[in-house]
C-alpha cells in the first residue's frame, strides 16, 4: 500500500476528522501549543489502536478523541458544503451529532492497519490560518509516510481542522462522500442525517 492510497487517507481521516484551509487566523495560538495538540492526538490514538478495543466500544472512544482535539461543528459543516445553509439550528445540530458517530465508525473499523505503528511529530510552520503540524507514520513492516495536520484557534480554543498526505487534503474526500450521500437522498438533510446515524 502507498501513502497515496485512498483508503489510507481514508482511514487518516476518522484521526481527524478530518479537512480546509478557510479557517480563521490564529491570533493566540503559538507553535509549541499546535504540536503539543498533535502529540495528544496521536498518543490516545496509539493507545486506542494498540489496546483490546474493538467494535462498538473502539468506536466510542475515537469518537471522543474526535470531539476533544477537532473543531467538529467546522469540519461537519464544510463537510456538507452549501446544503448547511439551507439547514436549521436543530438539523444543524443533528447532523453535527450524527457526523461525529458517523466517523467514528466509518473509520475506527479500519484501523487494524495501525497496531503497533507510530506516529513521530517533526516539525511544524505557521500559515495563514494556523500552524501545519508535520509528522512521520510508521506501520509495521511499511515504508513511512508524512502527515500534516493543520491546527487552529478555534475561538480561543486549539483544535485539529485539517489533515494533509502527500498535500491531499482528507477533507476534501470526505466532503466528496458526504455530498454523495446528500445527493442519493434527494438533497434532503434529515434523510442524510438518518443515515449517517447508522452507516459507518
Amino acid at each position: 500500500m502507498t501513502p497515496n492510497n485512498p483508503s489510507r487517507r481514508q482511514i487518516l481521516a476518522g484521526i481527524s476528522a478530518a479537512t480546509l484551509m478557510a479557517a480563521a487566523p490564529a491570533a493566540a495560538l503559538t507553535k509549541g501549543e499546535a504540536e503539543q495538540l498533535i502529540d495528544n492526538i496521536v498518543s490516545d490514538i496509539v493507545a486506542i489502536i494498540n489496546s483490546n478495543d474493538r467494535g462498538q466500544a473502539m468506536f466510542n472512544r475515537f469518537e471522543k478523541v474526535f470531539a476533544t482535539y477537532a473543531d467538529v461543528p467546522l469540519i461537519a459543516q464544510k463537510s456538507l458544503g452549501p446544503a448547511w445553509r439551507g439547514a436549521s439550528a436543530s438539523q444543524r445540530r443533528a447532523y453535527v451529532a450524527a457526523f461525529r458517530g458517523f466517523m467514528a465508525r466509518s473509520y475506527g473499523s479500519r484501523f487494524e492497519e495501525f497496531v503497533g505503528a507510530s506516529i513521530t511529530v517533526t516539525k511544524s510552520r505557521k500559515t495563514s490560518g494556523g500552524f501545519l503540524v508535520d509528522s512521520k507514520i510508521k506501520l509495521k513492516g511499511k515504508s513511512p509516510f508524512k502527515a500534516q495536520w493543520h491546527v487552529i484557534d478555534a475561538r480561543g480554543k486549539t483544535l485539529m481542522f485539517n489533515l494533509f498526505l502527500e498535500g491531499v487534503s482528507v477533507l476534501s474526500d470526505t466532503r466528496v462522500q458526504i455530498g454523495s450521500m446528500l445527493d442519493k437522498r434527494g438533497g434532503n438533510i434529515d434523510k442524510l442525517i438518518a443515515h449517517l446515524r447508522t452507516a459507518g
